[in-house]
Order: structure tokens, then sequence, then C-alpha cells
């Protein structure tokens, strides 16, 4: 059998050496020559994904009997458009853009009562509510047609995509006049926050259901960027596991999501979990393919790829261990960089991951998104609850010279 995958960065690779243990043959597009995936594919071709037209000439006479996804933002909806067209299994087009652009996304689920805060979306001079009602922007940044409703605070971020780019926090309507003359030339969405801790899921819709795999406590920089630097696994002895796990399968069906994995950003809210974003593709950050199998006893691609090739499979998961993924996220002048075996020494916690990319003499700048963390590396460590797995953290990061450095 032969799978193709369209966008092959680095965080391509375990699904691609997953499906070579597996015997595919596989078929792997992206527009960098560079990309870590085009290397281990045993057929590369560098096509802009972004590019649909393009994508679809090259899979045309591939022989490609399914796609695989790996964690991309917008053009996702490029591996749905080459499912529709090569009449394969898995997301389709409209599944890939209900999810990829967050105001359609909140439309859907603002009509099924499953995301309670009011959105607009933003372009150029006009916004639109959820149900569709479209205003004229003055100049000063407010509405010259109608007068609209908002509470504050807002976020006004980037319409299409993933991460932390472009985020606007708005605490008033001065700051949201100044924030809307930025962004004009862009979409973008406009959303009351909602308060509450951040949480991550990883989980799977298959013929026989919806599968909730992994639910994720997340700790975050300050608003306006809310980067993630760590997470926490919940028992699903948790009542909220339950509460997220009834609602996503909703959330699911209300998408028309089906055959794909999942991966989601929910809130704990005063009302139950809130959607922020929910993707039809596993996670990134060393999660998926790190993280979650750790913690779960699953590998979200191996067992989408033996779904997908008729062999047997389960999404469930054998046990939720206890553990923590922390990301460096440090800032200063590292004064050393220790080794696994003497940050072993130093802790009661299991350190059961260990990738550090830090060098004593580095200088690491403020977190402010993914790609200003995400190379440094990362650790994992097993044992006790979340307070005694953050506490042992903070010893990990204190091995490299201290909290405040410079």
């Amino acid at each position: 059998m032969k799978a193709a995958i369209a966008g092959a960065g680095e965080e391509a690779l375990h699904t691609i050496r997953k499906a070579h243990e597996y015997g595919l043959k596989v078929l792997a597009l992206d527009g960098n020559p560079e990309a870590a995936g085009l290397r281990e594919a045993d057929e590369a071709l560098v096509v802009d994904i972004s590019n649909e037209e393009a994508v679809l000439r090259a899979l045309g006479g591939a022989g490609v009997d399914f796609l695989l996804t790996a964690p991309i933002g917008r053009y996702l909806t490029t591996t749905g458009a080459a499912n529709d067209a090569l009449g394969l299994p898995g997301i389709s087009r409209e599944m890939a853009e209900v999810c990829t652009d967050k105001f359609r996304f909140h439309q859907r689920l603002w009509e099924n009562g499953l995301r309670q805060c009011r959105c607009y979306g933003v372009e150029e001079n006009r916004i639109t509510d959820a149900d569709g009602r479209e205003s004229e922007l003055s100049g000063a940044g407010g509405l010259s047609a109608r007068e609209w409703e908002l509470s504050f605070p807002a976020i006004l971020k980037p319409r299409y995509g993933s991460g932390s780019r472009g985020i606007h926090m708005i605490s008033g309507p001065g700051d949201l006049e100044g924030a809307l003359r930025q962004v004009f030339g862009e979409p973008y969405v406009l959303e009351e926050c909602v308060a509450g801790p951040e949480y991550g899921v990883d989980a799977a819709v298959t013929r026989e259901g919806f599968w909730m795999i992994l639910l994720r406590l997340k700790e975050n920089t300050p608003p306006p960027a809310r980067q993630a630097v760590g997470y926490f696994s919940v028992p699903p002895s948790d009542p909220f596991y339950g509460k997220v796990r009834d609602y996503m399968r909703e959330a699911a069906v209300c998408l028309g999501l089906e055959e794909c994995l999942i991966h989601a950003d929910i809130i704990r809210g005063e009302n139950g979990p809130f959607a922020i974003e929910l993707s039809a593709r596993p996670s990134g950050h060393n999660l998926h393919n790190l993280f979650t199998p750790l913690c779960t006893g699953v590998d979200m691609a191996e067992q989408y790829i033996r779904y997908r090739m008729g062999l047997s499979h389960s999404f469930r998961p054998r046990q939720t261990r206890s553990m923590m993924i922390h990301y460096f996220d440090m800032e200063g002048r590292v004064r050393r960089a220790p080794e696994r075996e003497q940050v072993q020494r130093n802790l009661k916690a299991r350190l059961a991951a260990w990738e550090c990319r830090i060098r004593a003499g580095q200088v690491l700048g403020p977190v402010s998104d993914g790609h200003s963390l995400m190379g440094r590396g990362y650790f994992v460590l097993e044992g006790g609850d979340a307070a005694f797995l953050r506490e042992q953290g903070e010893i990990v990061k204190g091995l490299f010279g201290g909290r405040t450095w410079l």
C-alpha cells in the first residue's frame, strides 16, 4: 500500500517513520525542498501545498491508497481537497475548512449551542456577526451601520492558521480602535474572552465512534501570546474529563468530522468546556508522537495507520500516567547545561524523556511563540500530582543557572 502526506516538516517525521514500520510506501509533498520529511519519504515532490491544483496534479497518477495528516495549520484543506478529488477516505475539504477558518468554526458551534460567546469576522472595512449580518467599519474602528455588542476583555486574532501569531488582547473600546487599525489587509476574528484554565485534547473519530485519548492541562505564558510552555496529564477520574469527552463528541458531530485524528484547545469555563480551536489533525510540539504515547500507551499515528490498512487497532487508552511535558521557557544567559544523568540525580520524579539543545553561554530570549521555544527541547517527568511535577520542573530549570540570569 501507498500513503501520501501533504506538509513534510519535522513534525511529519514520526508519522512517516511509523508508516515505514508497516511497510507503507510514502509520498511526501512540501514547498520547502529542505523539509525533513522529504528526505525520509520514499518519493518526494517539492510542491507548494497551498496550491490545491498543483497537489492534485501531483497525486493524480500516484496510486495513493490514503492520505496521512501531520500537525499543520491552514493548509489542512489541501489534504481534504485531495481526499475529495481522489475518492479517498479521511477528512473532506469541508471538514478541514470549518476547522481552519475560526469564524466558520464559531458559527457552526454557535448554531448548535456549543460555543457561548460573541464573535465577529473582521475583514477590510466590514464586520460580520455569527448570524451573518454585516456592518461597515468606520475609520475610527467603530461600526457605522449598527451598534454592536461585545463584552471586554476580548481577543482579536487571525481568522486562519494556528499558533499565537498576531494576537491582540483588547481591554476596552479604546484598545479595540487602535488594534483594528493595525489589522486591515488580513481577515481576523474578534471574540469575547472566556475565562478559565486551558486544556489540550487528543482524540480520534473512526467508524466505531469517538475516542477520547488524553486530556492535558496547559501551563501558558501571560496574555496576549499565551504560549503553552508545559502540559500535565489529567486522569479520566477527574470530573472535567467526562465533561470534555461528552462535549468533544458533540462538537465532532456538529463539525461533521469523520475518520480522522483530532486536536483541540479547550477552556474550563463557568458553563463547562469551551472550544478555542479544534482541528482534524494530530497535536504538534512533541505531544502526539511522544507525550500522549508515554501517558496512555496510544500512538495516534500508528493506530490511524493500522486503521487505514484494515489491521486491528485501538484508540482506547491503556492507562493515564501522571506526567508532565515541559519546554525550556527560561530567559537569560545560560550558565551551565546539565546532562540527563545529572538531572535525574536531582529529582524525586522519574525523568521519562529528555531532549536538550541548550548550551552553556547561550542567551535565551523571551518566549513569544512556538518557534521561539520548541527548538530548545523538552523534558518529561512522571510521578505525583501536577503540583509535585511543577515543583520538580522548577528544579530542572534551576540546574541551568537560576531563574533570573541577567
